[in-house]
């Protein structure tokens, strides 16, 4: 039986060389994850601030194909249970390497291919695999940096950093757009060769060692809310990803320097907010702070909903940005639902593939919602986004009362 308490070799946490949550900033590993996400960060901002008008401008797609894409593009996150259990001998820092290394790899394949939509599909899908691998991944390495009740601050120490590279990276890149004219290409390649560094500075680190014997795939009766809250969040998250960006691009006809103004405005709430949410979470529990996401979720759906109608064009253009802004501030609470696993966990070797089989399951939701979602945005005529978007509310009234079941207390562990 591990104990669970403050030393984190008395659960069974991490090897005796990490340090405590005091020592963390003089710690070798930890510096070289902290820049590893740094530059993962900063690739991503390219996909994440331009992939929409990206797809408008060099393949002239529709909502239906908009919505098909996210298909494939969202099917790594399906399999990422399958590929890290399969992994899981060369250990979660090893996996990490290779999941930035794939990322690399798929970006730069995005910026150099010829406007083929096949083409297109599967250099998507390659990055896409490598950001969904080093999604549990990260946080589970991150949370091993952590002494027990300070899993919260220390994800949030982490993704600030992170996101104010990403401010800086994201400002760059704005000007580049709206002043330079660059092409994706340089763009994309530029991110390619960040996701490169995030790979070396991954490969420099040392193994994480655990107790016990690596495990890979875990499913378990007492995580079953934990795999309901996934669900829902693979529905949930397809407003910041797909509906809430597509409404902006193509519904207000906003361009690519508008989109990335935007992101360079929610990179800069994260600066603040993440580190915020982390504190909040260890202070008052994941079941509050999810609660509280869930409710601010149900309003965002509705102000998307009814703001173009009802307001003026440049007004409701004002009204939606600001809710793509908190939509997608909003996801730094994914570190929360990490946190509520490592909380549920019977044993610390459970983490990672828990959160792997999480991001699978609610893979389940995401790659086939943004079809049915589509379908009814293009067949209701122009009020079709409203009927999406109340749909999203609904989901996250259903996330808002399964959190009210999460218990506060933390599950004994066992070897």
């Amino acid at each position: 039986m591990s104990a669970r308490g403050g030393n984190p070799a008395a659960a069974g946490r991490v090897a005796s060389s990490h340090p405590s949550y005091g020592d963390l900033g003089r710690n070798r590993d930890f510096r070289l994850f902290v820049l590893a996400s740094v530059f993962m960060g900063l690739g991503a901002c390219v996909n994440s601030a331009s992939f929409n008008n990206y797809l408008r401008d060099r393949f002239a797609i529709g909502i239906a194909q908009r919505t098909f894409l996210e298909f494939p593009r969202e099917l790594p996150g399906f399999l990422v249970s399958f590929t890290v259990g399969i992994l899981a001998m060369l250990g979660e820092v090893r996996i990490a390497a290779i999941a930035a290394a794939l990322a690399a790899a798929g970006m730069l394949a995005l910026g150099w291919i010829p406007s083929s939509f096949v083409l297109m599909v599967g250099a998507a899908f390659i990055y896409s695999s490598g950001q969904h691998i080093f999604m549990p991944i990260s946080n589970s390495i991150g949370m091993s940096f952590a002494s027990s009740g300070k899993e919260g601050s220390v994800l949030g120490r982490i993704q600030s950093s992170t996101t104010i590279a990403l401010v800086t990276g994201t400002g760059i890149l704005l000007l580049l757009f709206k002043f330079a004219h660059i092409s994706y290409k340089a763009a994309y390649s530029a991110g390619a060769l960040s996701f490169v560094a995030a790979a070396v500075c991954l490969a420099l680190m040392a193994p994480i060692k655990r107790e016990g014997t690596t495990r890979r795939f875990v499913v378990r009766r007492e995580y079953s809310r934990f795999y309901a809250i996934s669900v829902l969040y693979g529905a949930r998250k397809q407003l910041f990803i797909t509906f809430g960006p597509w409404m902006i691009v193509d519904l207000f006809k906003q361009s690519v320097s508008t989109m990335t103004l935007l992101f360079f405005i929610v990179s800069i709430v994260g600066i603040f907010l993440k580190p915020a949410i982390g504190k909040l979470t260890d202070r008052f529990g994941p079941r509050k702070v999810l609660g509280a996401e869930a409710l601010i979720t149900v309003a965002l759906c509705m102000i998307y909903a009814f703001s173009p109608e009802l307001l003026p064009p440049g007004t409701a253009l004002v009204v939606v940005a600001a809710c793509y802004i908190c939509d997608q501030a909003l996801d730094s609470v994914s570190m929360t639902r990490s946190i509520y696993a490592r909380k549920i966990v019977l044993s610390v070797q459970d983490l990672a593939p828990t959160l792997s089989f999480g991001i699978s399951i609610d893979h389940i939701v995401s790659m086939t919602l943004p079809m049915l979602g589509g379908l009814i945005w293009r067949s209701s005529g122009n009020l079709g986004y409203r009927w999406v978007f109340l749909g999203g509310a609904t989901v996250a009234l259903a996330n808002f009362a399964l959190t009210r079941g999460m218990k506060e207390s933390p599950t004994a562990q066992r070897d």
